[in-house]
């Protein structure tokens, strides 16, 4: 799992092993260790929501999909989620979570676990 933060920007890429734990368990996990503290970042799924939202509370990032919504993403063709979130102060948080397809370009990253990129053409 890889996130991607720009200003109030959070994008959320999963490769298949993850897809296929997230939609069997409901939740998955990322941390990330620093000097002096962890930070956690986590995808779960919750019934009672409408839309992808987030939560961050105790150096703690979660990414909330409506449980319903996950049923049959792993085996669909659909790519992600998306949402924006207005904020008190008139801004707005935008949400995405992807499937990790290979980039088009290597990188010198580990792809095996990606999806293949819909772009390339075998």
């Amino acid at each position: 799992m890889k996130i991607r933060i720009r200003g109030n920007s959070i994008r959320m890429r999963i490769t298949k092993m993850e897809v296929s734990q997230f939609c069997e368990t409901g939740y998955i996990q990322e941390k990330t260790q620093f000097l002096n503290n962890i930070f956690t970042y986590a995808l779960s799924s919750k019934e009672g929501l409408s839309a992808l939202t987030a939560t961050y509370e105790d150096n703690m990032m979660t990414l909330l999909l409506p449980k319903d919504s996950i049923k049959d993403w792993e085996s669909s063709n659909r790519v992600g989620f998306s949402n924006s979130i207005p904020l008190e102060d008139g801004k707005t948080l935008t949400l995405l979570v992807e499937k990790d397809f290979t980039c088009l370009e290597d990188r010198g990253e580990d792809e095996t676990d990606n999806y293949p990129n819909p772009k390339l053409h075998h």
